[in-house]
């Protein structure tokens, strides 16, 4: 295969803007959902009975998007190109009782979400994002963009032993963070400077679900801009790709043999079992009714689901110059160096030979180069939704991704040029 030709940042640069703007993953949905109402693509209801009609559809669901385009003359049993991610990342979570502080610190209750590098979140200016629920059962997004909380770490004077044993963090004690001064701690101050935020009226909001996120935008980084820093791009940057490369071929005109899919989940972090996690029905009634809404039956169904296959999209680890130890010796994935094709023999990644084999194709259609991961049989890798979705649905599904450092980390490090390369990567998927 020749090297891909060398092309703008402008893939990259519309990232960057995704990244900024998905601070919760009910705000990365939601902008998920504008670009592709931009290729056409319309919103269906749940509760709604489905019309079988061609042309681009989505369910939003709390954190989540499913989003399919059925071509003209698609058949029920026709089967499903999907691309599979997740829309959550490691972050501190607001408790139900926020309101807390001490010693004249006024201070914001949070929880542990998933697996944060949690030294990456001190002395970080952080803002707040996520959902409004209101006593009516509606709900609104807020973010607060801008410096508002930070967790301190405790001074090298007053704790000389983080030079010779290392930070060590108590996730209750240690990562609180401040965000003013007072003695007098007030129950319900941070949801009513929430609803000012917001436009809302006071007492209007019943319930919440609120993340911090670090308030520095994405940024290129290296003599060449060769190299991309940014927050959640595990795994917004496959969100992204995504979107991309559905919007794509649903307006390109081109035939589609396949009905392309988008299934953006939350909860991955945390075992994804929830109603818009992988582990949950989303994604399988979806597809079902999407099968029967076109005048399906069951065996139309078992066909199409038969011949569907899935990538699951996610971010994997690139080889660290400073732990290359910690790599298997002979798979050492590269930044820019193409997606990744993600292997575990205990099915921690869903990829087997014949999944290789189709990633492989799709690459070499897109003209794009890609790289093998495995990790060190000393250190037992994580996991995604690939087996997830492999199992729950019966469809064949590959693990794939974007090779960066700093996994976990409120900020992460890419390689400039790879998200433009899996996206192309993804288009020709979707293209079948």
């Amino acid at each position: 295969m020749s090297a891909p030709a060398r092309f703008d940042r402008g893939h990259t640069d519309d990232l960057m803007s995704f990244l900024a703007a998905g601070a919760s993953p009910y705000h990365a949905v939601a902008t998920t959902a504008e670009r592709l109402e931009k290729a056409g693509f319309r919103q269906v209801a749940e509760t709604d009975a489905w019309e079988g009609t061609s042309g681009g559809k989505y369910v939003l669901r709390g954190g989540a998007i499913v989003a399919w385009y059925v071509p003209e003359g698609g058949e029920p049993h026709t089967p499903f190109h999907i691309i599979g991610a997740h829309t959550d990342s490691p972050n501190l979570r607001i408790k139900p009782r926020p309101d807390t502080g001490a010693h004249g610190w006024r201070q914001v209750a949070v929880e542990i979400y998933g697996g944060p590098l949690m030294n990456s979140w001190l002395d970080r200016d952080l803002g707040l994002a996520g959902r409004l629920t209101l006593r009516d059962g509606s709900s609104v997004l807020v973010n607060v963009d801008r410096p508002l909380l930070r967790v301190p770490q405790l001074a090298i004077h007053l704790d000389r032993s983080v030079s010779t044993e290392g930070l060590k963090l108590d996730k209750q004690r240690h990562l609180q963070p401040v965000w003013g001064l007072g003695d007098d701690v007030r129950e319900g101050d941070l949801i009513a400077f929430l609803e000012q935020e917001a436009g809302l009226a006071a007492g209007s909001v019943a319930g919440w679900d609120l993340m911090v996120h670090p308030v520095e935008p994405p940024a290129y980084l290296g003599r060449d801009r060769e190299l991309l820093a940014g927050p959640r791009m595990d795994n917004l940057l496959s969100v992204h790709a995504g979107a991309a490369a559905l919007a794509a071929v649903a307006t390109s005109g081109a035939p589609l043999t396949r009905i392309p899919v988008l299934a953006a989940f939350d909860h991955e972090e945390n075992g994804s079992q929830s109603d818009t996690g992988a582990d949950g029905p989303l994604l399988g009634s979806v597809l079902e009714r999407s099968v029967y809404a076109r005048g399906g039956s069951y065996e139309d169904r078992a066909r199409a689901f038969a011949g569907t296959v899935c990538l699951s999209s996610d971010t994997g680890h690139a080889v660290h110059p400073n732990y290359a130890e910690r790599h298997d010796p002979t798979h050492h994935p590269r930044v820019n160096g193409g997606p990744i094709l993600k292997v575990n023999v205990n099915n921690r990644y869903a990829t087997d030979g014949s999944g290789r084999a189709i990633f492989a194709a799709a690459c070499e259609k897109a003209n794009v180069p890609f790289q093998s991961f495995v990790s060190n049989n000393s250190m037992p890798c994580g996991t995604t939704i690939g087996p997830i979705t492999a199992a729950r649905h019966g469809i064949r599904t590959v693990d794939i991704g974007v090779a960066i450092l700093s996994m976990h980390s409120a900020r992460e490090l890419c390689g400039a040029d790879d998200p433009f390369l899996l996206a192309n990567a993804l288009t020709a998927f979707l293209e079948g």
